[in-house]
C-alpha cells in the first residue's frame, strides 16, 4: 500500500503555517490596539492620575455607630410631624437625591435650592452649595432645625429618642458615654453617610488599568472632557467638591435667567457677605451625575446635555458642538459606581408620630 502522507518541503511548510495563522486571525482574533493608541491611552491615564483618584471605601468606622446612623437617617420621626427623614430628600436608592428641582419639607414647604446627593458626600471639602458647613456633622444638624425641612429642634428629637428603648440601647452600643445627645445624633448620621461610597465605576476601573472598561465613545468623551477643560474644576476622588467657583466665570450666567434673582442665587456671599463671593458656589462632585438630576443649584436644568452646554459656554468660554456634548455626556455615565442599598424593614423603625405624639413625648421627658 502506498503511503498517503507526504513530506512537505521546508518552504511549503512555512507557507502553510503562515496561511493557517492568518486564517485564524481573520476568523476569531480581536483587532489589537496600535502602538499609537496604546500610548495615547497610557498618556491620558498618567495625566489624570495626578488629579483624579478612584473612589475608596472609608475604613475604620464603628459599625454600631454606622448602624445607628442608618436608622436615624431613615427615621421620619426626627422631623416635627413624623413625615420627613433625611432619606426623603436624599434617597440612597435613587442616587442620594429625590429627583426634584427643590425638595418639600414639613407641610410641603419647599427649600430654595436643589438637594445635593449624599452619596460620596464625605469627599466634599465643605457641605451645602454655599459651603456653610465645614463637616458632615454640621451638615447633619442643619436640616433637622431648618423650618422648611424637618422643622424640629434637638430637645424634641432627644426626647423622642429617649422614649424608644431600641434607640436607648443603640446609643449605649455606639458611643462610649452611651448618651443620647445632639452631638451623638449628628455623629452617627455623619458616619453612616461616610459609608455611602460608590466604588468600581467603569471610569475607576479604567483609571486602575482596565482598558476595556470604557468603550470607544466613552473614551472619546473622556478625552473631550479633559481637552475642553472640565478637569480645571472637576478633580479629586469625587471629580469635584474641592473648591468654590463663580457661576458665570467667563460669560454672565445669571443675567440670562428668565426669572427674578433671589438670595439663593448669591451662593457663598450669603455666608461671607463678601461681594467677590456673590454667585460663587461649591463645585459639585460628578460621581453618579447621571442619577442625580435635575441639575444646577436651583434644579432648573433637567438633562446632562444642556448642563454640559451651559458649563462649556459660561464657565469655559467654549461653544461646544453637539458631537462633543454627546461624547461628554456618554463619558459622564461611566461615573456611576456600585450603589448602596437599604432594607427598611430590617431597620425596624418606630411608627411615624404625629405632632401631638411628639409633644406628649416632650412633656414626658420634661
Amino acid at each position: 500500500m502506498r503511503n498517503r502522507f507526504y513530506t512537505l518541503s521546508a518552504p511549503l511548510l512555512a507557507a502553510a503555517l503562515l496561511l493557517n495563522v492568518t486564517a485564524c486571525k481573520k476568523k476569531g482574533a480581536e483587532p489589537q490596539e496600535s502602538e499609537e493608541e496604546l500610548s495615547e491611552t497610557a498618556a491620558l491615564r498618567q495625566r489624570l492620575e495626578k488629579v483624579i483618584r478612584p473612589i475608596q471605601k472609608v475604613e475604620g468606622l464603628n459599625p454600631e455607630r454606622v448602624a445607628l446612623g442608618e436608622r436615624l437617617y431613615h427615621d421620619p420621626n426626627l422631623s416635627s410631624d413624623g413625615t420627613i427623614s433625611c432619606a426623603s430628600c436624599h434617597d440612597i436608592t435613587a442616587g442620594g437625591v429625590d429627583g426634584e428641582p427643590t425638595s418639600p419639607g414639613v407641610g410641603g414647604v419647599r427649600g430654595g435650592v436643589n438637594s445635593p446627593t449624599t452619596l460620596n458626600s464625605h469627599l466634599n471639602f465643605v457641605q451645602f452649595w454655599d459651603g456653610r458647613a465645614d463637616t458632615l456633622e454640621i451638615q447633619a444638624r442643619g436640616p433637622i432645625e431648618n423650618p422648611v425641612e424637618m422643622a424640629n429642634n434637638f430637645d424634641a428629637v432627644i426626647a423622642y429618642l429617649k422614649s424608644e428603648e431600641s434607640y436607648v440601647e443603640g446609643f449605649k452600643n455606639a458611643f462610649d458615654d452611651g448618651e443620647i445627645t445632639d452631638e451623638n445624633v449628628v455623629s452617627a448620621i455623619a458616619d453612616y453617610e461616610r459609608t455611602l461610597t460608590t466604588p468600581n465605576s467603569p471610569f475607576d476601573r479604567w483609571l486602575q488599568g482596565d482598558d476595556d472598561a470604557l468603550n470607544e465613545k466613552e473614551f472619546a468623551g473622556l478625552k473631550d472632557f479633559v481637552e475642553v477643560g472640565c478637569t480645571s474644576c472637576h478633580t479629586g476622588e469625587g471629580l469635584g467638591g474641592t473648591m468654590f467657583q463663580n457661576m458665570g466665570n467667563i460669560h454672565d450666567y445669571f443675567g440670562t435667567l428668565e426669572r427674578k434673582l433671589d438670595e439663593t442665587d448669591y451662593g457663598r456671599f450669603n455666608v461671607t457677605h463678601d461681594e467677590k463671593d456673590k454667585h460663587r458656589f461649591k463645585v459639585p462632585i460628578l460621581r453618579n451625575i447621571a442619577l442625580t438630576g435635575p441639575y444646577m443649584h436651583d434644579g432648573s436644568v433637567d438633562n446632562l446635555a444642556d448642563v454640559t452646554r451651559i458649563m462649556g459656554y459660561h464657565q469655559l468660554g467654549k461653544e461646544l458642538d453637539d458631537e462633543t456634548i454627546d461624547n461628554i455626556v456618554t463619558f459622564l455615565h461611566t461615573l456611576t459606581g456600585e450603589q448602596p442599598t437599604v432594607d427598611i424593614e430590617a431597620l425596624q423603625l418606630p411608627a411615624p408620630r404625629t405632632n401631638a405624639e411628639q409633644k406628649d413625648a416632650d412633656a414626658d421627658e420634661g
